[in-house]
């Protein structure tokens, strides 16, 4: 795929998953260690979203895949492991200070910067041959999501943001172009997507969930990494979620809100660890809160 480099805000210089990227700077390279995400970062989640591509494609829809069940009776595949293992060993050898927290691994150490990494998001689809999955890639730092990477190589599409300087999406050898979300200010304007209805449910929120409905212009589920994507782009309004972790958010946060978009938890909180999730265009999430919650304001 072709280099790309966009210059709001700054040099961004990076390349999707299927390409190299454009060496950084030695003052990018340098920064790396000294606390925000910079380009050189970025340049790094890329290339690992091509090492993850490299592993896990090959894998999919492959006859011997090997698939069990965790502890919370979640599957994991052999390629999962495989990718968060290949992940996890390129940035503990490419930035030693930082901390790693995979889905399949756990944490290392903790440190200011700290990368979150999801190696399949959507690890059903993956097994029944669904290509509705997506390796995930976060950098936070001191708390904060400052870079993210959303990369589903069964559908040759990655996309990417780094704090302050906009959110891409590539698909294929194409151009790189800059995403938006939608402006949409009414509810009954809205696109809906509630990812499953089964987590509603054991929310106890299933009820909301209907009345909501009732209020938007169309409802779907796309699911897991793409619905966040779906509304970066503009083409949805609305995504909330149940049962989720840090590793499952964290890649979104950065696309979403450099996007234009707004992404707290279910309640309006701005964090990812509440396993809950609310994301929409911006315009929208306060009426959004609202009924959800009655008149109860968005917790700050």
């Amino acid at each position: 795929m072709s280099d790309q480099e966009h210059t709001e805000g700054g040099v961004l210089s990076a390349a999707p998953v299927g390409g190299s990227a454009t060496p950084a700077s030695a003052e990018s390279t340098t920064a790396a260690g000294a606390g925000s995400a910079t380009p050189a970062d970025l340049e790094l989640a890329l290339r690992l979203a091509e090492i993850a591509a490299e592993i896990a494609l090959p894998r999919f829809r492959a006859a011997d895949l090997r698939v069990s069940t965790k502890p919370d009776r979640t599957f994991v595949t052999d390629a999962d492991q495989a990718v968060e293992a290949a992940i996890r060993d390129e940035i503990l050898a490419q930035r030693p200070g930082d901390s790693f927290y995979g889905e399949e691994t756990g944490k290392t150490a903790a440190a200011a910067r700290q990368w979150i990494v999801d190696p399949i998001d959507g690890t059903s689809n993956f097994l029944r041959g669904v290509p509705n999955w997506a390796t995930l890639i976060a950098l936070v730092v001191n708390g904060e999501a400052q870079l993210g990477v959303v990369a589903m190589p069964a559908l040759n599409t990655v996309w990417w943001a780094l704090k302050g300087q906009g959110a891409f999406k590539q698909i294929g050898s194409a151009p790189a172009e800059q995403i938006h979300t939608s402006q949409i200010t009414e509810l009954a304007d809205a696109s809906l997507s509630f990812q499953s209805i089964q987590q509603w449910e054991e929310a106890g929120e299933l009820d909301t969930l209907l009345s909501l409905r009732r209020q938007v212009w169309r409802d779907r589920a796309y699911g897991d990494a793409w619905s966040y994507m779906l509304l970066a782009e503009g083409l949805i309004d609305i995504v909330g979620e149940f049962d989720v972790k840090p590793y499952d958010l964290a890649a979104h946060i950065t696309i979403v809100r450099e996007a234009g978009g707004k992404i707290t938890d279910y309640w309006g909180k701005d964090s990812i660890e509440t396993g809950s999730c609310l994301a929409s265009n911006g315009p929208l999430h306060s009426s959004i809160i609202t009924s959800l919650h009655g008149q109860d304001k968005e917790r700050e």
